[in-house]
């Protein structure tokens, strides 16, 4: 899908792939004089969830599958590479690490729930 960014005054378009927000292409486009504004406005709408994202981050499943094993709880505090909880995809045990330390927030799973790619499993902050 391609998209019409504007960031210092300047439009880029960027295009972006399915799944997983890919970087695939930004070019700079002259943008009509109207479309400034509209990009302006929407812009402060992202600023809410950036900043809570700081707060706490969701730990989001790499590919659908069963969980196995949980092996934290809310309020646990985790390093970094710290193996939060064991995935079931395609007969294979994947590990699911911590993407940095943190305190983990809220467990959103258990044992044996279903998820699909890019669920969020559990919240860090």
């Amino acid at each position: 899908m391609k998209y019409n960014v504007t960031l210092n005054n300047k439009v880029y378009e960027v295009e972006v792939e399915r799944g997983d927000a890919i970087l695939v292409n930004v070019s700079e486009v002259q943008a009509p004089v109207a479309a400034a504004p509209v990009a302006a406005a929407a812009a402060p709408a992202p600023a809410a969830p950036a900043a809570q994202s700081l707060q706490a981050e969701p730990v989001a499943s790499p590919m659908p599958g069963t969980i196995l094993k949980v092996n934290v709880n809310a309020g646990d505090m985790v390093k970094a590479g710290q193996v939060l909880m064991i995935l079931e995809a395609m007969k294979m045990e994947n590990d699911i690490p911590a993407p940095h330390d943190g305190k983990v927030v809220q467990v959103l799973v258990s044992k044996g729930s279903t998820v699909d790619t890019g669920a969020p499993l559990l919240t860090l902050a």
